[in-house]
């Protein structure tokens, strides 16, 4: 599907995040990368295959707190 150079990470690499977007529509929450992965404002993801992926953002520690 990339047409980029050099191309995009494929939908099963661990960096698919990546690619480049085709379309995006920040008003409803999502875009379409270039790999084919639809990618969720909270980090969800649907792959080309149907597969999902759960959202991942990162979480935040209490204020005083240590990791």
């Amino acid at each position: 599907m990339c047409q980029h150079t050099p191309p995009c990470p494929t939908a099963e690499a661990s960096d698919r995040e990546a690619a480049h977007p085709t379309v995006a529509h920040p008003e409803q929450g999502w875009s379409l990368l270039c790999n084919g992965v639809l990618l969720f404002e909270d980090t969800g993801e649907l792959l080309p295959d149907g597969q999902i992926v759960a959202p991942h953002r990162p979480v935040a520690l209490a204020a005083g707190s240590t990791a």
